[in-house]
């Protein structure tokens, strides 16, 4: 276990709009990937997107998550599991008949969960042929990946050291039965609290559980308006608690 940095309490100042990503995209099991970080590093950080895909909101939470700490920094890495078109935002909140279709469809494609947890051996396993200094994984997951996250954690999972998941989509309690290794939850207002609760009386590992009670569902991924000062705080916040997390546990 790593022990707190004081570094890790900043974080570069958050760009609002027109952010320019630090790192760049290679090619991971067939999948465009994201990766930034130093490849000197021996710690990882599997990330997850939600189903908005490679968002300019989501590459700078995973640089803030590889960069921001230079005596504890990460490679983070954020494939590109859909393998193609991920959610239009067009669909979403899904409150015409024809937005529901299409988000359903989505979700019986290509973002069915199992699917993508079923993949991240292999892309783990890839990537650590192609970045040997690796020793160590985390993962994060936003929404949707947050279930992702929570199946690929598992009694079965020996990947991660830690994990986490940010305005999780799809809480179910029972998720929380197998999760096997150590897990940071940060829901929104609009998680169902009474499945958060049971969720964090269901975990069996060190955990923190935090719900940002004033922020939309998707606040630290795509749907995050950074222009909004209380977003973007929150936004920075979010993604320290993570560094903290990750530090004590990576």
């Amino acid at each position: 276990m790593s022990q707190h940095s004081e570094a890790c309490c900043t974080i570069p100042p958050v760009v609002t709009k027109g952010y320019q990503f630090k790192g760049d995209y290679i090619t991971v099991d067939g999948l465009t990937t994201y990766a930034v970080g130093p490849v000197t590093t021996k710690s990882a950080i599997l990330m997850i997107y939600d189903i908005f895909g490679h968002y300019p909101q989501t590459l700078q939470g995973a640089d803030i998550l590889a960069l921001s700490d230079k005596a504890h920094p990460y490679q983070v890495f954020i494939p590109d599991f859909f393998d193609g078109p991920a959610c239009d935002h067009a669909w979403y909140p899904p409150k015409e008949d024809w937005q529901k279709q299409k988000l359903g469809e989505f979700f019986k494609g290509p973002a069915v969960p199992d699917k993508t947890v079923g993949r991240i051996p292999t892309v783990v396993r890839k990537l650590g042929e192609q970045y040997p200094n690796i020793e160590n994984w985390g993962i994060v997951g936003f929404c949707w990946g947050g279930k992702v996250v929570s199946l690929a954690t598992g009694t079965d999972a020996k990947l991660f050291k830690a994990a986490a998941a940010c305005h999780p989509a799809f809480v179910d309690p029972n998720d929380a039965n197998n999760i096997a290794v150590p897990i940071c939850v940060l829901p929104s207002k609009d998680e169902d609290p009474k499945a958060v609760e049971q969720f964090e009386k269901n975990l069996k590992v060190e955990h923190r559980i935090e719900t940002f009670h004033d922020q939309d569902h998707g606040w630290m991924g795509a749907r995050g308006n950074l222009e909004d000062e209380r977003v973007k705080s929150e936004y920075e916040r979010g993604y320290k608690i993570l560094l903290d997390f990750f530090h004590e546990y990576i």
